[in-house]
């Protein structure tokens, strides 16, 4: 477990760094954005689009392991939603709050991590992970937020959400890079070598941008923010070890993979919805910056769980 720790600590240390330097304003919150956009759109999607080219969809896409993934995640969301309700908030914030009890920093720290700790084999299981949140719980959030609003979901609503899953680079990288795989197209040694380049800043970039953009965020709202953390940090992985243990024949390592995977705490993405929606930011914001700070030990912990 000790050993464990060690090796995602370097992982947080840059995350602490970026922490340092955007708290300093040594590194501005405008820098920090344009730091992330680079991240987001050019080198991680270099390292996913190198990942899912090198993978068979065949081999990679397993129904069983979707459905394990996608059950316990709604169980937890199912929770965190009764919970929003009995507590009397409006549907837009019962939203948010289901949505960061249920998505993990997937994209900017469990793919270079995991892949690390675990090996590059972890990259399949968890890009369908990550498609996953993107596709279903990504598009219910704007839904249930819009359609409260509205008071009905409309074609309207339909269309920004297909537009929003059409522009987002992971899912564009994922389908590129098994349409490249499809094809049976060997990439070419000197654009290996280019996304292999522009791949390898995804993981100090991105840990920085994450470090650097905590430093904005404020610890408002502990007492909901604790509830949401733990949530996303204790109950989202036991309630996927149960169904990946218990009740859907999932392959052990590819088990191994979605449990750590869930562990992660509450991703950075929706922040910019309930920032775009006016939504609870700081209330997510608390959320992201006590999860993160607590993953430290957590994920180390469940790691060391199911490496066992």
């Amino acid at each position: 477990m000790l050993e464990i720790f060690f090796k995602t600590l370097p992982f947080f240390a840059l995350i602490g760094v970026g922490y340092w330097a955007g708290r300093t304003r040594f590194f501005t919150e405008e820098a920090t954005a344009y730091l992330t956009k680079f991240v987001f759109y050019f080198a991680l999607s270099a390292m996913i689009f190198r990942f899912s080219a090198n993978l068979s969809l065949s081999e990679v896409f397993d129904l069983t392991f979707v459905l394990a993934y996608f059950w316990g995640t709604a169980v937890v969301y199912l929770i965190a939603t009764a919970i929003s309700l009995l507590r009397r908030l409006p549907v837009e914030q019962v939203a948010i709050e289901a949505q960061c009890a249920v998505i993990g920093n997937v994209g900017f720290l469990g793919i270079p991590m995991l892949a690390l700790l675990m090996g590059e084999a972890a990259v399949g299981p968890i890009m369908l992970i990550l498609a996953v949140d993107l596709i279903f719980f990504g598009s219910l959030v704007v839904i249930m937020i819009t359609g409260s609003r509205d008071g009905r979901v409309s074609p309207a609503i339909l269309k920004t959400v297909g537009l929003g899953l059409i522009k987002n680079p992971m899912i564009v990288s994922i389908v590129l890079g098994f349409t490249w795989s499809g094809f049976a197209i060997p990439i070419p040694d000197p654009m290996n070598e280019f996304l292999a380049i522009l791949g390898g800043a995804a993981t100090p970039g991105a840990l920085f941008a994450i470090g650097a953009s905590l430093a904005t965020k404020s610890a408002e709202r502990l007492e909901v923010a604790g509830w949401i953390s733990f949530c996303k940090l204790v109950l989202h992985p036991l309630v996927i070890a149960f169904a990946v243990y218990f009740v859907f024949p999932v392959e052990p390592y590819a088990a191994a993979v979605m449990v750590a995977a869930s562990a992660l705490p509450v991703a950075g993405n929706v922040y910019m919805i309930a920032q775009h929606y006016g939504v609870a930011p700081a209330r997510v914001s608390a959320s992201i910056l006590i999860s993160t700070v607590i993953s430290i030990v957590s994920v180390s912990l469940v790691i060391g769980w199911v490496a066992v």
